[in-house]
C-alpha cells in the first residue's frame, strides 16, 4: 500500500553534510510508494502537448523562454486533491514527479528548438527541409542531453549536496512537499490561464479590440509620429503583462531601456539624416536603384526599425552571447575539470554499486553507452543520408558534424548543469552561437558554403543548443528526485519518453507557425514573429558561409553598445534584446513588472510582500499559459481560413474588426483594466 511522507524535508536537505553524515531523502528506499503510473503517464504527456506549444509561441514572439516545471509541479499538486475527491486516491509525491520528468522536456526542447530552426525560413532554406528533419533535430538533441548528464548526476545532486543552492528545483521541491499549498495554487493558476486564453483569443481571432496600441493613431502625436519618426506602442495581449511578472523591475526596465533607444533615439537619426539622402540604400550602405526599397525619409518609423535599426540589436544579441561566456570562463572551466573527475567517479561507482539503493540507481551505464552510439549513429545517418546527400565528400563532412556536435554537447552540458544549478539561468544562446561560428569556420575550410552549408550548421546548432537546454533542465530533475526519493532511472526514462512528444509538437508548432504568423515580412506575414534568437544565428551563418549583403556596420554597432552596456554594469543580452524586438512587446512587459512591483512595495510588512510575489508567480505562469496556447488556437484558425472558404466566410462574420482609432482607445483601456485586476489579485495575498 502506498504511504505518503509526513512532514517536511530533512535538516541537512540545504546545507552541506558533516562528515560521516548521510542524506535521507522525504521517501526512504524501503517505502513502497506508487512511482509510474497511467495516471502520471497521461497527465505528463497532456502537460508536455500544453507547456510545449505555450512556450513555442512566447519564446517566438518575445524571445524569452519560459520556464514550465514550476506551473506544471502546481498543476499535478491540484490535480491530485481533484483525483482524490473523484476516484478516491491522491497522487503520490513521486506520481507528480513522474509528471515533471515526461513534462520538463517540454520547455527544453522548445528552449532549444525555437533558438534555431526558425533561421531555416529567415535564411529561405525551408524548401530544403521537412517535418522529420525537424523532428529529429529536436528528438536526437533533447534525448543526447538527458544521456550525457546521467554519468553527472552523482557529482550533481550527491558529492556536492549543500553546495549548490538550485534556486528553482528549491521552489518546485516545497511546491511538491507542501501539497495543500500547491492545490490551492492551482486554482489560481487555472483561473488566469482560462482568462488569459480569452483574453488573447478575442484579440488575436475576433478582432475584439487592436492588438497594438499606438501613438500613431492619435491626432496629438502626429508630429511625432510623421516628422520626427518617435513612435510608441503596446502589444495588449494578457501574455505580455504576465511575461513582465515574471521577468521583474529591473530587468524589464533594461529591456524597455533597449527599445527606447531604438525607437526613440536611433529610428528619429536615421529618419534626420535619411531627409538628406536621395538614393534608396540597403542596411549594408549598399546603393539599391530606385524602386527596391522606399528612400528612408518616406519610410514610417516601423519600416525604419525593421530595414536598419534591428540589425544593431543582432549584432548586440550576439555580442552579449559572447559576453556571457566570458563572463563565465571561470565556472565553464571548473565545471568541465571537476565534471570530468565527477564522470569517471560516477562511472566507477556505477559499477561497484549498481542495484545497492533505488534512489542511487540510474540506467546501467551501458545501456546509457548504447544509447549513446544509437544516438550518435542516428546524427551521423541524419547528415549523410539527408542533409549533405549528393555532395562531395559527404562521408568526411558527416563524420565532422557528428564530431562537432558531440564534443561540444559534451563540454557544455556540465556547464548548462553547473549555471543552473548555482544561478537557475545557463547562457545557451551564447554557447549556441559559439557553436555555430565554430561550425561555420570548420565548414568553411572543409568548402562546403552556401545552401548545403548554412542548412547543416543550422541543423548542428539545433542538436547542440536542445542538448544544452534538456541538460540544464534535466539536473534540476535529479536534484528535486534526490531531495524526495524518486528513482533515478525511471526520471530517466520518463524524460526520455517526453522527449519524443516535446519533439513532435515544437516541430508542428515551428511550422504552424511559419505558415500563419510567418519569421520573415513578406505580403503574406506582413507581421512576423520576431525570433530574436534565430535572427541573429541566421546572421552568424549568413556572415560566415556566403558572401551576402550582410549589414556588418550595423552588427558591428549593436557590439559596441552591448559592450559599453556590460562597462557600467547592466545585463547586455537583455538591453539587446530590447533592441531587436519591437517596441509593442516591451511596453507591456514593464507594465506587468511594474504591477508586480508596486503591489510588494506598498506591502504593511515582508511575509506579505512575500505571498503577493508568490501570487503574482502563479497570476503570470497561468496568463503566459493561457496567452501562449491562444496563439496556438488563433494560427490554427488563420490556417484553416486560408484552406477552407466556408470556415473563412463564417469567421469574417464573427470578426468584429474593431482595429481602428477607437479600437486603439478601448485596447488601451481595457489593458489597464486587466493591469488593475492583476493588482487587486495580487494586494489580496496575504501571509500564511
Amino acid at each position: 500500500m502506498d504511504q505518503q511522507p509526513t512532514g517536511g524535508l530533512p535538516e541537512n536537505a540545504f546545507r552541506e553534510l558533516r562528515e560521516g553524515e548521510s542524506y535521507a531523502p522525504v521517501i526512504s528506499d524501503e517505502q513502497r510508494v506508487t512511482e509510474v503510473s497511467l495516471r502520471s503517464i497521461l497527465i505528463g504527456l497532456v502537460m508536455t502537448v500544453i507547456f510545449s506549444a505555450a512556450a513555442a509561441f512566447i519564446a517566438l514572439k518575445t524571445g524569452q523562454g519560459i520556464e514550465a516545471m514550476i506551473p506544471i509541479a502546481i498543476i499535478a499538486v491540484g490535480l491530485s486533491a481533484f483525483l482524490k475527491t473523484t476516484l478516491g486516491r491522491a497522487s503520490t509525491m513521486l506520481e507528480n514527479i513522474n509528471v515533471l520528468a515526461i513534462s520538463v522536456t517540454s520547455g527544453a526542447t522548445v528552449g532549444g528548438m525555437v533558438f534555431v530552426i526558425p533561421a531555416l525560413w529567415i535564411l529561405g532554406l525551408e524548401k530544403q527541409t521537412s517535418f522529420f528533419q525537424i523532428f529529429l533535430i529536436g528528438v536526437l538533441g533533447t534525448v543526447l542531453g538527458i544521456l550525457l548528464l546521467i554519468p553527472f548526476r552523482r557529482y550533481f545532486v550527491a558529492e556536492m549536496h549543500g553546495k549548490f543552492p538550485f534556486p528553482e528545483a528549491t521552489a518546485i521541491t516545497e511546491i511538491l512537499v507542501a501539497g495543500e499549498k500547491g492545490g490551492s495554487g492551482a486554482k489560481v493558476l487555472i483561473y488566469w490561464l482560462g482568462l488569459g486564453f480569452v483574453y488573447d483569443i478575442l484579440i488575436l481571432v475576433f478582432e475584439a479590440w487592436r492588438e497594438i496600441v499606438t501613438t500613431a493613431k492619435f491626432a496629438l502625436f502626429d508630429g511625432l509620429t510623421n516628422r520626427i519618426k518617435a513612435v510608441t506602442n503596446l502589444d495588449a495581449m494578457a501574455a505580455l503583462a504576465g511575461l513582465g511578472m515574471i521577468i521583474g523591475i529591473r530587468y524589464a526596465g533594461i529591456i524597455l531601456s533597449g527599445s527606447l533607444l531604438s525607437w526613440w533615439v536611433l529610428v528619429p537619426l536615421c529618419n534626420w539624416f535619411g531627409a538628406y539622402i536621395d538614393v534608396p540604400i540597403s542596411a549594408s550602405g549598399r546603393v539599391l536603384q530606385p524602386g527596391e526599397m522606399e528612400l528612408i525619409r518616406n519610410m514610417p518609423a516601423d519600416d525604419i526599425f525593421y530595414e536598419y535599426v534591428r540589425f544593431i540589436g543582432i549584432g548586440g544579441i550576439f555580442t552579449a552571447g559572447f559576453i556571457g561566456i566570458l563572463k563565465l570562463w571561470k565556472v565553464i572551466w571548473q565545471a568541465m575539470t571537476v565534471g570530468m573527475k565527477g564522470l569517471f567517479g560516477s562511472i566507477a561507482h556505477a559499477a561497484d554499486t549498481a542495484g545497492d539503493r533505488r534512489t542511487d540507481s540510474d540506467i546501467e551505464m551501458s545501456k546509457v553507452m548504447l544509447m549513446l552510439i544509437g544516438v550518435a549513429l542516428a546524427v551521423f545517418a541524419y547528415y549523410y543520408f539527408v542533409v549533405l546527400v549528393d555532395q562531395p565528400g559527404a562521408l568526411s563532412k558527416s563524420l565532422v558534424a557528428l564530431g562537432v556536435v558531440l564534443l561540444i554537447s559534451f563540454l557544455f552540458s556540465a556547464v548548462s548543469a553547473w549555471a543552473i544549478a548555482m544561478i537557475s539561468v545557463t547562457p545557451i544562446s551564447g554557447m549556441t552561437l559559439t557553436t555555430l561560428i565554430i561550425t561555420g569556420v570548420v565548414l568553411y575550410k572543409m568548402q562546403l558554403v552556401g545552401t548545403y552549408g548554412m542548412l547543416a550548421a543550422i541543423l548542428i546548432g539545433g542538436v547542440v543548443c536542445t542538448a544544452l537546454s534538456m541538460a540544464g533542465s534535466m539536473v534540476s530533475e535529479f536534484k528535486i528526485s534526490y531531495w524526495l526519493g524518486a528513482t533515478p532511472r525511471k526520471v530517466e526514462w520518463s524524460s526520455i519518453l517526453g522527449a519524443f512528444l516535446a519533439a513532435i509538437v515544437t516541430s508542428l508548432v515551428i511550422i504552424l507557425l511559419a505558415k500563419t504568423f510567418g519569421y520573415v515580412e513578406s505580403e503574406a506575414t506582413p507581421k512576423p514573429l520576431p525570433a530574436p534568437q534565430a535572427n541573429a544565428m541566421a546572421a552568424v551563418i549568413k556572415g560566415l558561409l556566403t558572401t551576402g549583403d550582410a549589414p556588418w556596420l550595423l552588427y558591428g554597432l549593436g557590439a559596441a553598445v552591448a559592450v559599453m552596456i556590460e562597462f557600467v554594469g547592466v545585463s547586455s543580452l537583455a538591453f539587446a534584446l530590447g533592441m531587436y524586438l519591437p517596441i509593442e512587446l516591451n511596453t507591456p512587459i514593464f507594465l506587468g513588472a511594474l504591477v508586480v512591483w508596486y503591489a510588494k512595495k506598498i506591502a504593511k510588512n515582508e511575509a506579505d510582500a512575500q505571498a503577493r510575489g508568490e501570487k503574482a508567480n502563479l497570476v503570470a505562469r497561468g496568463l503566459i499559459a493561457g496567452g501562449g496556447l491562444a496563439g496556438i488556437v488563433a494560427a490554427f484558425i488563420l490556417l484553416a481560413r486560408t484552406q477552407f472558404d466556408g470556415f473563412d466566410r463564417l469567421m469574417q462574420s464573427l470578426t468584429l474588426g474593431f482595429t481602428d482609432t477607437g479600437g486603439n482607445v478601448v485596447s488601451l483601456m481595457l489593458f489597464l483594466i486587466l493591469l488593475g485586476w492583476i493588482f487587486w489579485d495580487v494586494r489580496r495575498a496575504k501571509e500564511g
